[in-house]
């Protein structure tokens, strides 16, 4: 084969001129210089993972495979079905025998001017210019059916810089504003432990008012349970008299009133019927001779000089007005005198308001305490089984009441804060800047919606309900073996953070739908690629500047450099 005749033609010439053979050999075909080590010796070669092996340098990329794990063969395709699948690194394929280790990850492409990267095995001399890896098309040297690949490492790698300083600054603004949510979650967290030491102050000082009200509640309750309640619930004589004269000043004050504006229509009527008669006698014909308008005409002149006493009823009207006036507005409050469970002895008692303060309080609880005495010793009337809660009581206890739901409301309030800070928001706690917001993707029939830590929508377009996809539950890592597209739009390899949304909308004959939402690192907040992998099973793929710089020890680092 070509390649063992120039290992040959590289041996006579070390032995030619021994100038050459002192100088470190050159690797072969496709070897990286990470491998390089293995492929110094100049007896022969011993296979990578297989040292005990040895083959001659004549057998090395001589298009056969000798070595079990194929590391004879660095240039060509003969090994091919031991490579792994795609060039990123070796991996370890299990017989009945034993494991066999694949050493070499893959066809090294120098790619001078440009970065150098490994190409599959089964892409070598297959008469196709692999580009996109091997820009200086050493991965056709054999010329398979004609073909020739140029070396255009220096145009292709001149545009992958371009394309790459623009990475490198979509990148650099990525981390910053990475940097720009963890500042914005701290300050949310820090609201957080703000509001639950304002709210362990506000729940000591609720419970101090709730205490304090229950203690006026059961002074309350002590003076308003013994008062002395008589006549049917009517109070004392006092109260029986002052009911009754209340009642008679009502209905007097009712049938003046009625009076008084029978009267004045009256004197309306009259002065009316007064001036159709003073017209009749002004007007009237004396030379017509009718006795009987002569003598009514006489019988007004009497009766219009006749004294009919002063028409100015000012000062009676201003008399009525007064009497007539509410009992408010004269000064009198019944309900001082007519309270349903106030008694005569409770009239008795009011005589210790005339008292010094500290005196009233001391002449006050004894003479509550003889009371009680009394009443339990049946001397006096105790309330009634079926009495009803004075308005003071109930309005004590309904104050109570109010308090204590405060001081629990405030509690619960506290423990879901308490809550929140021990959930999981991902590195940094960076997700709690972003949770809530939403970002959407045309997807031809539907739009889809995602809520970052909340929930994932299916939207159609043309009418109809939406459909629930899954709800927040928890955030995962997850490995990704994916290429790079150019515009960038996509995971790469490596551990990624996912967040898992579950229960959502029942599915047709089906699951509940659920959907897993892979995070990689992006400028902006972008909803990528929706796949249903199965029914009802969703994946998204979502860049995002909270993703940046994540490594799978769970730490931020900086963003490694994109390679080919």
């Amino acid at each position: 084969m070509k390649e063992s005749f120039l290992g040959q033609l590289a041996l006579l010439g070390s032995i030619v001129n021994p100038s050459l053979a002192a100088s470190e050999p050159s690797r072969p075909r496709g070897v990286s210089p990470e491998f390089s080590k293995f492929y110094k010796s100049t007896d022969g070669f011993a296979c990578i993972s297989n040292p005990s092996i040895e083959v001659a340098l004549s057998q090395v990329n001589d298009d056969y495979c000798d070595c079990p794990d194929g590391s004879d063969e660095p240039g060509t395709s003969a090994c091919s079905h031991l490579s792994p699948l795609s060039p990123r690194s070796p991996i370890i394929i299990t017989d009945d025998d034993d494991n066999i280790t694949v050493s070499l990850p893959g066809f090294y492409c120098k790619n001078k001017g440009h970065q150098p990267s490994y190409l599959p095995f089964t892409n070598v001399n297959d008469g196709i210019c692999d580009y996109d890896l091997c820009c200086d098309g050493s991965d056709e040297w054999e010329g398979v059916g004609g073909v020739k690949c140029e070396d255009k490492c220096k145009e292709i790698g001149k545009e992958w810089r371009k394309h790459d300083e623009q990475r490198q600054k979509s990148m650099s603004t990525a981390n910053r504003k990475r940097k720009e949510l963890v500042l914005e979650a701290a300050r949310r967290r820090m609201e957080v432990e703000d509001r639950i030491r304002s709210l362990g102050e506000e729940i000591t000082a609720l419970e101090f008012k709730a205490t304090t009200l229950e203690k006026q509640l059961v002074e309350v309750e002590r003076k308003e349970k013994f008062k002395v309640v008589t006549g049917g619930g009517q109070g004392g004589k006092l109260g029986i008299l002052a009911s009754l004269a209340k009642n008679r000043i009502t209905e007097l004050s009712s049938s003046l009133s009625r009076v008084r504006n029978e009267r004045d229509s009256t004197r309306e009527r009259l002065n009316e019927l007064e001036g159709i008669l003073t017209r009749f006698k002004e007007e009237y014909n004396p030379n017509f001779n009718d006795e009987g308008v002569k003598r009514a005409v006489r019988a007004w002149e009497n009766y219009a000089a006749r004294d009919k006493g002063s028409d100015d009823n000012a000062a009676l009207d201003r008399d009525l007005d007064e009497i007539l006036k509410p009992d408010a507005e004269n000064g009198l409050n019944w309900e001082e005198f007519e309270e349903a469970d106030q008694s005569d002895v409770d009239v008795l008692y009011q005589f210790e308001a005339y008292l010094p303060g500290p005196v009233r309080e001391w002449v006050d609880q004894k003479l509550r305490d003889l009371r009680t005495t009394l009443i339990e010793n049946g001397i006096l009337a105790g309330p009634k089984d079926d009495a009803q809660e004075s308005k003071a009581v109930i309005e004590a206890r309904q104050a109570v009441t109010d308090a204590r739901n405060h001081v629990e409301n405030y509690k619960r309030d506290r423990q879901n804060h308490k809550d929140d800070l021990e959930k999981d928001y991902g590195p940094d706690d960076v997700f709690r800047a972003l949770k809530g917001q939403c970002i959407d993707k045309d997807a031809g029939e539907y739009n889809y919606e995602f809520c970052f830590l909340d929930k994932t929508t299916q939207k159609p377009k043309k009418g109809g309900s939406n459909t629930g996809m899954g709800n927040f539950v928890r955030i995962e890592k997850v490995m990704v073996d994916e290429d790079v597209p150019p515009d960038g739009k996509g995971l790469g390899s490596g551990e990624r953070i996912a967040l898992k949304y579950e229960n959502g909308q029942h599915c047709w004959n089906g699951p509940n739908r659920s959907t897993t939402v892979i995070l990689a690192c992006a400028e902006k907040d972008e909803l990528w690629k929706i796949v249903e992998e199965e029914k009802c099973v969703y994946r998204m793929e979502v860049g995002t500047p909270a993703a940046c710089g994540y490594d799978s020890s769970g730490k931020t680092s900086p963003p490694p450099r994109d390679e080919l």
